[in-house]
């Protein structure tokens, strides 16, 4: 055990935030804290490096460790560039090869004892240099600044002119660097892209200390984490798995509580109805059967009732109307914003019913995309042409749809002006904005509020086609995968941009890629673009070169209506390769059962039935030979 959390109890006020808060983390082990937004995940992380006090309990490190913290928010002051920042993490080994250095300078001028003594020194120095990587540190520094998603060119900015997510992850950096027993790190993918999450990712797998994370990004717990830590009404229950893992055993243990408790209810009620049938007997034997159930009965240990699922949002997504087949069609899109090229000339289009996930690292593109799409940008060249019947309802990560001025009641009935007072606050009470929470106003609001108000808009536009710029933000996991269930029963049509691997996984039917400068197609999941991505990004995309970026159509690149057609011959040769497995596995099985039957006393002296099981595995023969043949011509 490298730490343990012991009986930890916090109150803020009257409102008890953590009560009884045990667990332990073991050496190199990667473990999560989950929950809902204010059950006090952070609060925790703060009692643990020592940020806060417990109001009793305690944290215990084992002797000799060290331990590292990433809050959420970063308050870095710094008179260093990037690289400088990062560096400095190193002084210790850049003491040491000063030494080192001084050292080989001053074994020139000696001989005798003080040589030896330099060398021995010297021996010994340049032993713990290594032990140390010495001799790779710049490489390691720079390693973890690409991962992270700053280029080369970036390493001289000023940590002080950066923005709060640069200097984020420049804390990170510094973090990683220093290598501490154990990580604490409190939503360390908020800033990141996808690219720079993935490294994450293999890095914090590979860690050789402990590490201990808060995040919302489920796919990500997903690959790192072998045990959870849930915080629920102010107790944490521990379980042991991934967050999939993690989710199952919840379901599982809640039913089985559920069960036991209204089993229980109801054998209560049953031996209360048979006490007082016994009594109205009114006889002295009836009596004290009745007399010994109820001792029975109040000897019976009473399991509390299970408590109920936190408030949680609830939202149905349904047209009004329905749009025509063609939902959208992109010809020939390009924006620069001089000197920068986001993109030249792409094309895509999107069908009804598509729910389209478009990805990229950050500043390709993406939300510039979804402006245009809108009207809230103009296009350099190109043109945007929607299908018949087709209405937008648009969701904003920035939420500029909505009037910080306005209280949450003004917004929606001055936008919806034919519901009434109680329908306005119905559907807010669907968001969680009960009692006066309507009369708040918006710009007072937290991200996360501002969201679940953007949500209750968008539910109420009842539009046919939803373009939704990161619409995971700020939502908790319960919340997103309220989400996810009403896209995926929406019968009309979706296109977003998200870093949320996991709700891409599960909502996207189709995956655009903007890389550089053009857009990749993926006729399937997240997972599948994992998959597909190395092969189809070299085939669509091809390589960036100088002369390309000076000439934008590069002919190693597929127009989009090539990617279309490659994309679904791909689909349909693995399909067809399914369906010839499945058939080709069917068919060996039938021919192993005719095996087994024919050495049957009943069926091997029946002339007539081992003719029709022979004339049988022929048949089967034939046909397997025809279909090797075909899976070996899709397999090439």
């Amino acid at each position: 055990m490298i730490l343990a959390c012991q009986s930890i109890h916090k109150a803020f006020g009257e409102e008890t935030i953590l009560s009884d808060i045990s667990f332990h983390i073991e050496e190199k082990e990667k473990a999560a804290i989950v929950g809902n937004n204010g059950v006090g995940k952070s609060t925790l992380l703060k009692i643990i490096v020592g940020e806060l006090t417990a109001d009793s309990g305690e944290v215990v490190m084992a002797k000799g460790k060290t331990l590292g913290y990433l809050a959420q928010h970063q308050e870095l002051i710094s008179g260093r560039s990037i690289y400088e920042e990062l560096l400095s993490v190193k002084q210790d080994i850049l003491d040491m090869e000063q030494r080192i250095r001084q050292i080989e300078v001053d074994m020139k001028s000696v001989e005798g004892e003080a040589l030896d003594e330099l060398m021995a020194a010297y021996t010994r120095l340049t032993h713990e240099f290594e032990l140390k990587n010495g001799y790779a540190y710049k490489s390691e520094i720079t390693g973890v600044l690409k991962g992270l998603g700053f280029d080369e060119e970036d390493f001289e900015k000023a940590v002080d002119t950066l923005s709060g997510g640069q200097k984020t992850r420049v804390s990170l950096g510094r973090l990683l660097l220093s290598n501490p027993d154990i990580l604490l790190l409190d939503e360390p993918t908020n800033h990141l892209d996808m690219q720079s999450i993935s490294w994450l990712e293999t890095y914090l797998k590979g860690y050789p200390g402990a590490v201990i994370l808060v995040a919302h990004d489920r796919y990500f717990l997903n690959r790192i984490v072998t045990k959870v830590v849930e915080l629920e009404r102010t107790k944490a229950t521990v379980y042991q798995g991934n967050y999939t893992d993690f989710a199952r055993k919840k379901a599982m243990l809640r039913d089985a509580l559920v069960k036991q408790y209204l089993n229980q209810q109801r054998e209560r009620r049953h031996q209360e109805d048979v006490i007082a049938k016994l009594r109205s007997f009114n006889r002295e034997k009836s009596i004290r059967r009745a007399e010994s159930r109820e001792k029975l009965l109040n000897k019976m240990e009473l399991m509390e009732k299970p408590a109920e699922d936190a408030a949680q949002m609830r939202i149905h997504l349904e047209p009004r109307i329905t749009s025509g087949n063609d939902v959208l069609a992109v010809e020939n899109l390009s924006k620069s914003f001089p000197p920068l090229i986001l993109f030249r000339g792409i094309h895509f289009d999107i069908k009804r019913g598509e729910r389209v996930a478009l990805i990229g690292n950050n500043g390709t593109g993406k939300t510039t995309i979804l402006k245009i799409i809108n009207g809230l940008l103009p296009a350099d060249e190109g043109d945007i042409i929607l299908g018949t019947n087709v209405q937008i309802g648009y969701y904003d990560q920035e939420h500029h749809v909505l009037h910080m001025e306005k209280t949450l009641f003004e917004e929606l009935s001055d936008t919806y002006p034919d519901l009434n007072n109680t329908q306005i606050r119905n559907v807010l009470a669907a968001f969680l904005f009960t009692g006066d929470d309507v009369f708040k106003r918006i710009g007072d609001l937290s991200g996360g509020e501002r969201g679940r108000v953007s949500l209750a808009k968008l539910m109420l536009s009842e539009a046919n086609f939803l373009i939704l710029d990161e619409p995971t933000n700020h939502l908790d996991i319960a919340s997103k995968e309220i989400l996810e269930n009403a896209l995926n029963q929406y019968t009309g049509t979706v296109f977003y941009v998200s870093h949320d691997r996991y709700f891409i996984n599960e909502t996207a039917t189709r995956i655009l890629d903007l890389t550089g400068q053009t857009l990749v197609n993926y006729i399937g999941n997240y997972d599948y673009y994992l998959s597909k991505r190395e092969e189809l990004t070299q085939i669509y995309a091809g390589e960036t070169t100088a002369d390309e970026d000076a000439n934008p159509v590069s002919e190693n690149k597929l127009t989009w209506q090539q990617q279309k057609e490659e994309q679904a011959r791909i689909r349909k040769r693995e399909n067809d390769l399914r369906k010839l497995e499945e058939q080709i596995t069917e068919l060996e099985t039938r021919d192993a059962q005719i095996d087994q039957m024919l050495t049957l006393e009943e069926i091997y002296t029946d002339v007539e039935q081992c003719i029709l099981l022979n004339k049988e595995k022929t048949d089967i023969a034939g046909q397997l030979e025809k279909l090797m043949i075909s899976w070996e011509e899709l397999a090439e």
